[in-house]
């Protein structure tokens, strides 16, 4: 006897959003990892933070336009966010002495150490996630969201 179809549990969604729905689920399991390490420690730090400390730590000096214009986030809450992790002794500023309107960030010593056990977990989670995959197929993978990147730069 030939087997039917399940028509009641098929998707209506075509290959695209079953690629992007599993490129969302990826991503989330990577910065649940990522963060993992930071429970029950003392900072609890959103990804949105963790990418201030990141563009700091390589650009010491830089101002919040600075990280307005590379991150495409909103002024405004970029100084929440600044703010916040200045409070928390994560970030330092100094005044620009060309013009004091503008704050220089720079890491604090605990926002240094922070942003080195971020990226230690990072590599660790990049670690596993590749796990058994060659050379070969970690460059395919890489070359295939690129082009996907691509794809929606070029749509935006």
């Amino acid at each position: 006897m030939r087997k039917s179809n399940d028509n009641v549990n098929q998707s209506d969604r075509d290959a695209g959003d079953e690629v992007l729905d599993l490129v969302h689920r990826v991503m989330h399991q990577v910065r649940s990892l990522q963060y993992q390490a930071l429970r029950g420690g003392p900072h609890d730090i959103t990804h949105m933070e963790s990418k201030v400390l990141g563009f700091v730590g390589q650009h010491p000096g830089t101002t919040q336009s600075d990280l307005a214009q590379h991150s495409g986030r909103d002024k405004a809450q970029l100084a929440r966010l600044i703010k916040g992790l200045r409070e928390r002794g994560l970030l330092d500023g100094v005044a620009d002495e060309a013009d004091r309107r503008h704050l220089r960030l720079t890491l604090s010593a605990a926002g240094r150490a922070l942003l080195l056990q971020l990226q230690q977990q990072g590599r660790r989670v990049g670690t596993q996630a590749l796990a058994g995959l060659s050379a070969a197929e970690q460059a395919q993978l890489q070359a295939l969201l690129q082009r996907l990147k691509d794809n929606l730069d070029a749509a935006a």
